[in-house]
């Protein structure tokens, strides 16, 4: 089980050693992460790795081909850029995720939430290997060029490289903001729950792992989320019930939509690895939690009710202390689709 202490120490990693990063190494990993994955359905999502010096210079070309039709690129000197290739060409291993766009917003972002799921543990499974890793999504490396490269099909979406190795040292610690600063209690109405939590979970046991899960990675540290503590007799209002049963309290992850469509989409990513965090804490204490993604989620007024902002969107709905239900299903009871260097 992945401990508060890898979670606390990951760092992101921008200078690898030569050290290579083995293809068994990768394909286990990846299979771990799956696993801790948790999921009520089966998020369609799939990955490759480049590792081959051939490869690994066929996806530098692509990912520089932007950048060098760029205006700001025609400005960089030849050799900038042939040094940046070299750099980039020699880092053992990148990982390419990509998510199937699904039937409707709610299906697209359960898979892409998933693809960002096992991400989040791939990156946690390899610290604890020793592998350090960088998510990229930089909005430069993206053209048609770089898709057809690494054979994005129709229907998905790229959720981002994971370039990753060994290293040497590993960067200081951010300060994260706490979750207190960025929490709301809310009490709704009706009688109180008849049945205490399940095990116990207060208010300020949940503050304690958010003060962990916020150790999440995020671009620039933006911190785009927060976060709604809801409890009542009414919380069980919007519930979607497998079998009887009691949710004492709800954890709703808030995420402030920018503007910029490339920040909106890095920020769900982070909030996403924020969720994963904590429910892997959550479930080394034996919690009752199942993270939801509820259909009243994309109703702006239902939003509304919880104090959800216009300019807001909700990540996920995680039920506490979840009591007489059946527990959800690792995603990865279907396989992991991995594909190993570029088509073509």
């Amino acid at each position: 089980m992945i401990s508060s202490k890898t979670i606390r120490e990951r760092r992101t990693i921008r200078n690898f050693n030569v050290s290579p990063v083995s293809r068994e190494l990768v394909e286990s990993l990846l299979k771990q992460a799956a696993g801790l994955y948790e999921s009520d359905g089966t998020p369609r999502w799939r990955c490759i790795y480049i590792g081959t010096p051939e490869s690994r210079r066929r996806l530098v070309e692509s990912m520089l081909a932007k950048t060098k039709e760029s205006r700001f690129g025609k400005l960089i000197p030849s050799k900038m850029l042939d040094i940046l290739s070299r750099r980039v060409a020699e880092i053992p291993g990148h990982l390419i995720v990509m998510a199937e766009s699904g039937a409707d917003e709610r299906e697209s972002d359960e898979n892409f939430a998933a693809a960002c799921g096992v991400m989040q543990n791939f990156q946690l499974l390899g610290w604890e290997r020793g592998l350090g890793m960088l998510w990229d999504t930089d909005p430069l490396i993206q053209s048609e060029l770089f898709f057809t490269e690494i054979g994005l099909r129709e229907g998905e979406k790229f959720a981002g490289i994971l370039h990753m190795g060994y290293f040497d040292k590993a960067p200081r610690a951010r300060k994260r903001t706490p979750a207190e600063q960025k929490w709301t209690a809310v009490r709704l109405g009706g009688a109180p729950h008849e049945r205490e939590f399940h095990p116990p979970i207060s208010e300020q046991n949940v503050l304690e792992v958010l003060n962990d899960a916020v150790w999440a990675p995020n671009d620039r540290l933006r911190e785009p989320w927060r976060f709604i503590f809801v409890t009542g007799g009414m919380a069980d209002a919007h519930a979607q019930t497998v079998v009887p049963g009691t949710v004492p309290a709800r954890l709703l992850v808030v995420v402030k939509e920018e503007a910029d469509p490339h920040k909106q989409e890095e920020d769900f990513a982070a909030a996403c690895c924020l969720v994963q965090n904590f429910q892997l804490l959550a479930k080394s204490k034996n919690w009752g939690v199942r993270r939801t993604r509820p259909e009243w989620i994309y109703d702006l007024e239902r939003r509304r009710s919880f104090g959800v902002k216009p300019q807001e969107r909700i990540a996920a709905v995680l039920e506490l202390g979840i009591t007489g239900r059946i527990p959800q299903a690792p995603s990865a009871a279907a396989p992991v689709e991995i594909g190993f260097e570029l088509p073509g």
